[in-house]
């Protein structure tokens, strides 16, 4: 192999590990014990603990199915974790508790009516647990056979031979099974499941007695018993879907594959009365069961008096999910309203929520926040450096001082280093303006170029620029529309 050759494999041995890493990819939970109390550092959060108190008894309550049609607030400052405790509970809750995320703004960007689009948030955050029984075929693979014309045509032929403990039996296989076959990589030795229903094979694990294999084994192989009796049996399964995914593939001509074209349009009120009436008559006989799940609105004060109105009677409904809101507003209009009021919501629904209010984060836990967040970027940085990171995000913002990472490292790689200085943080901080930097910038060049603007004009700005004038600025955002302490 010549050097051209190794540096094309070193390329490509870096690409495999490219991966993007979001603003909340460390959360893995609300990290509290059993007794629901949080800890202060853990499963990627850090700090808010009376917040994530009340949202780990609130997980709790919803999986214990007593919170249907609830609703929760988390009210606090920009950048104090209220859509990290949001994620962390999705990840509280497991993959079977649906959990559908929005933002308030979206709601007028998409191609349907705001009532709509609210119907089927709330529609995709209701599960429904449908149980039957279906004949399976479960055992291990014993061998696998597949026979390919020469010339390459015609269909491929094969059998399967699979035992349990007490019987061994072949089986010919078409076409659609070979497909399987091939693409899960089975094997002999691995455990299979076969629905003769639906002809859909599930590959359980590697069987124990194949635990002593010296052939390469991924750290991911589930092993597992081969299974008794006989090969044909039947099995009550368990399938949970959201009532939205219900919803479209009884109201589209192309069913099921519409949920993947994303283009489910409106849904008549009459098919989704057809399908509670239905599901209703499975809960009665025991085939169905309803799970509530989580619908987290972000920016809440973005919805108008329409949708609160929407949301306040939403609630009251039989299939209603826990409905988490966000908002980091004060005292403010309500949207389409004259009204004041507070987090921009009506005071009705106010009335019916919980309110779990965030604080700003300390020195310590900003630090740790943006120490975890260098383990998570794979960023090197000397003590001094987060030092003078942490005091930067505690001046400016949380946000700001996570973006300041990876260019403070990109810088450093510019100079030849593998470990982040303070005086990276420095170039990036002289580099990229801050929220309040930005202001004071706009504000000199406004002035600047005001040249066609009358002296009278020019004077006003200035006064308005004054520190006084500044300060009696920040008084009455603070009273109007300021994060809530």
């Amino acid at each position: 192999m010549d050097s051209s050759d190794s540096k094309i494999l070193s390329e490509v041995r870096d690409l495999t590990h490219i991966e993007r890493i979001g603003a909340h990819s460390p959360i893995r939970g609300l990290g509290a014990d059993d007794d629901l109390e949080p800890r202060q550092v853990s499963q990627g959060m850090v700090g808010q603990i009376k917040a994530r108190r009340g949202a780990a008894i609130y997980c709790q309550m919803i999986k214990e199915g007593q919170m249907s049609g609830k609703s929760i607030l988390i009210a606090g400052p920009p950048g104090t974790g209220k859509t990290a405790i949001a994620k962390g509970m999705s990840e509280q809750l497991g993959k079977d508790t649906p959990f559908t995320s929005m933002s308030g703004s979206e709601i007028f960007s998409l191609e349907m009516g705001k009532t709509e689009a609210l119907s089927q948030a709330f529609r995709k955050s209701m599960g429904v647990r449908i149980k039957e029984e279906t004949e399976l075929i479960e055992g291990e693979v014993v061998e696998v056979e597949i026979d390919r014309p020469a010339d390459g045509s015609g269909a491929k032929t094969g059998k399967i031979v699979v035992k349990t403990t007490d019987i061994e039996t072949q089986y010919d296989l078409g076409n659609k099974m070979i497909e399987q076959l091939i693409k899960q990589k089975v094997q002999a030795g691995d455990v299979i499941t076969i629905d003769k229903s639906s002809g859909r094979l599930t590959k359980q694990g590697r069987s124990f007695t194949r635990a002593r294999d010296f052939d390469a084994t991924a750290s991911d192989v589930k092993f597992v018993q081969c299974p008794e009796g006989e090969l044909q049996k039947r099995k009550e399964v368990v399938h949970t879907v959201s009532l939205h995914e219900i919803d479209v593939i009884n109201s589209r001509q192309q069913g099921f594959m519409a949920l993947f074209a994303g283009d489910t349009g409106e849904i008549k009120s009459e098919v989704r009365d057809q399908i509670n009436t239905k599901v209703a008559d499975w809960r009665e006989q025991g085939k169905a069961e309803i799970i509530p799940g989580v619908l987290f609105i972000d920016e809440v004060h973005m919805l108008d008096i329409e949708c609160f109105s929407f949301i306040n009677r939403a609630l009251e409904a039989e299939l209603a999910p826990v409905v988490v809101m966000a908002t980091n507003r004060g005292i403010t209009k309500i949207r389409g309203t004259d009204y004041m009021s507070p987090h921009g919501m009506p005071v009705d629904l106010l009335d019916r929520l919980l309110i779990i209010p965030t604080n700003n984060y300390s020195e310590k836990e900003l630090n740790l926040i943006l120490k975890q967040r260098c383990e998570e970027e794979d960023v090197d940085m000397e003590d001094k450096a987060l030092t003078t990171l942490t005091k930067t995000a505690l001046n400016t913002s949380l946000r700001y001082a996570i973006q300041m990472i990876i260019s403070a490292s990109l810088v450093a790689k510019k100079r030849k280093s593998q470990v982040v200085s303070v005086k990276d943080i420095k170039r990036v901080y002289s580099l990229f303006l801050d929220e309040k930097r930005s202001t004071t910038y706009l504000q000199d060049y406004q002035e600047q170029f005001m040249f066609n603007v009358p002296t009278e004009q020019k004077t006003q700005a200035r006064v308005a620029k004054s520190p006084e004038n500044v300060t009696d600025k920040v008084a009455v955002k603070q009273g109007e529309e300021m994060q809530v302490n």
